[in-house]
C-alpha cells in the first residue's frame, strides 16, 4: 500500500471527487453494459478505418472464431449487403484490450513481409 504522511490541507475543486480506482473501473465497465456498437462506433474507438478493422481484426480466422456470433462470440457479421455490423460493446472492448499485441503484431508482420 502506498503511504503519504503530510500535515497539510489540499483543496479539492468542487467539480472533482476522489474515488477508489476499482470504483472508477467498475463505472467504466457499466458505461458499456447493454450497449451495442456499430462499425462507425468501433472505428471511432480504435481510430482505424473499417477496411483496416476487417483486414486485421474481423476476418483473420484466429479472431473470427472468437468473435462471430455463429461461434458463440459477440460480433454479428452481416450476411447480406445492406445489413450492419453489430458489436457487444463490453465484450468487444475487453477483446481489444486482451488481443492488442496480437492485432498489431499481425500488422507489423504484414508491413515487414
Amino acid at each position: 500500500m502506498q503511504q503519504l504522511n503530510v500535515n497539510i490541507s489540499i483543496p479539492i475543486p468542487s467539480d472533482h471527487i476522489l474515488i477508489k480506482k476499482i470504483e472508477l473501473e467498475e463505472l467504466k465497465r457499466q458505461e458499456l453494459t447493454g450497449v451495442y456498437w456499430t462499425m462507425k462506433d468501433l472505428q471511432k474507438r480504435i481510430n482505424k478505418s473499417d477496411r483496416w478493422i476487417k483486414d486485421n481484426i474481423l476476418y483473420p480466422s484466429k479472431f473470427r472464431k472468437i468473435l462471430d456470433v455463429e461461434n458463440g462470440g459477440f460480433v454479428y457479421y452481416p450476411k447480406n449487403q445492406g445489413q450492419t455490423w453489430s458489436f457487444q460493446a463490453t465484450k468487444m472492448a475487453a477483446f481489444l484490450e486482451k488481443h492488442f499485441k496480437e492485432i498489431f503484431k499481425v500488422v507489423k508482420q504484414k508491413w515487414s513481409d
